[in-house]
């Protein structure tokens, strides 16, 4: 059997979760869905656990749902399955800091948004691809619209355009974008110190605040948006823009 594409580790308070499946760039396979959603499911009930971090092996962050899966079984299962990994993020007891070392495209900018706290390099580059697939970021906007000013949302949602971390702190979807790896760590080691100063009962009661929006959201919208990502991802605009992601080629609607 192929190993665990999600590692957990816990020192000092913290629980460490790390993607690692780098040769399919993170991408949210079912199989690592489900091994995500079990250990912070696991983190979030060990009283030991004042924070979690959600970090990657490889250049990228993750690179958002399996094309491939998509492609050969269908998404509904999937976009439920997507819809309650990132209410989970949301809603785990304790802070959830997403570092990111890399880039993070579609579905991993939702996870970085369901995030509490999201650290990443100036030089990362983030995009909304969906559209240029004949998607739509439905599922994920419930963790990134709220996060985005809104000008930035129609921008980036109805573009896909690449952007950079820097801008990615502008309009929200970041807390810090640091210069290079090695700021992200020291960043995320400051606040992993802060962390450790709080009580497990007062970060627990202090998120519940931050994130009531969030949860506002996935109640009223949550399942109506997955049902939409599926029917999107069953059309025949997704079929051939997966289509052409795979073989790498301009889909037929793309101007050249």
């Amino acid at each position: 059997m192929d190993a665990d594409p999600v590692r957990m580790n816990l020192d000092e308070g913290i629980a460490t979760i790390t993607l690692d499946a780098p040769a399919n760039r993170n991408a949210l396979s079912a199989r690592l869905v489900a091994s995500l959603r079990h250990h912070l499911a696991e983190a979030g009930v060990d009283e030991r656990v004042r924070a979690i971090v959600l970090t990657h092996t490889g250049p990228t962050f993750c690179s958002g749902m399996d094309l491939r899966e998509a492609a050969e079984g269908g998404m509904a299962h999937g976009a439920e399955q997507l819809l309650a990994l990132l209410r989970l993020v949301v809603e785990v007891p304790v802070p959830v800091v997403a570092h990111l070392r890399g880039n993070a495209r579609a579905g991993g900018i939702g996870l970085l948004g369901a995030a509490d706290v999201a650290i990443a390099p100036a030089q990362a580059t983030f995009a909304f691809t969906e559209a240029r697939l004949g998607l739509s970021p439905a599922v994920i906007s419930l963790t990134t619209v709220p996060r985005m000013d809104p000008r930035s949302v129609s921008r980036y949602f109805l573009t896909g355009d690449v952007f950079d971390g820097v801008e990615a702190e502008r309009m929200g979807l970041l807390t810090r974008a640091v210069d290079g790896v090695e700021g992200t760590d020291d960043a995320v080691a400051a606040l992993l110190a802060s962390f450790r100063l709080c009580s497990r009962q007062g970060l627990v009661e202090s998120k519940k605040l931050t994130v009531r929006e969030l949860v506002a959201g996935f109640d009223r919208d949550g399942g109506a948006l997955a049902r939409r990502s599926a029917e999107l991802f069953a059309s025949d605009d997704a079929t051939e823009g997966m289509a052409a992601f795979r073989e790498k080629r301009p889909p037929h609607w793309a101007a050249t």
